[in-house]
């Protein structure tokens, strides 16, 4: 009986570090992918630019990160990945027309079960030494 113990302790020990916690999504992940997002704030410069006509008007509503690497961005529909030890965030979108790019580097400023918030930067078109600073914070839906 004593032997048959021991063994199912020694199998237990095995199977419990053999489990590869690196399968595991990172909270982070989880996060991100959990709930369907609803956007706070849309700013450009420190100015709402999610009202009609504003340059991320299309970004307001719904985002949705799912965990296949796909999602929705407000009325676009794209792919996302993690860069940077999940610090950043890479969205594309081919219908991403709003802005003069179809790849938007984002940086994670928060990511929360209750709050996400990112951040970019790109150049301006209309005055160069001024950069257009985004600044986009979601709450879960």
């Amino acid at each position: 009986m004593k032997k048959l113990f021991f063994l199912i302790i020694i199998a237990g020990v095995f199977l419990w570090t053999a489990c590869d916690k690196d399968d595991d999504p990172s909270d982070r992940f989880r996060y991100l992918t959990t709930p369907i997002w609803l956007s706070d704030s849309l700013l450009v410069n420190g100015v709402d630019a999610s009202i009609p006509g504003g340059l991320l008007e299309d970004f307001r509503g719904e985002v949705d990160f799912r965990e296949d690497g796909t999602g929705t961005f407000g009325i676009y529909e794209g792919t996302w990945q993690f860069q940077q030890n999940e610090t950043e965030l890479l969205i594309r979108s081919d219908s991403l027309t709003v802005l003069p790019l179809n790849t938007l580097y984002t940086k994670i400023e928060e990511l929360e079960a209750n709050s996400l918030k990112i951040s970019a930067s790109f150049p301006n078109p209309y005055d160069p030494t001024d950069p257009l600073r985004l600044r986009l914070t979601f709450v879960p839906k």
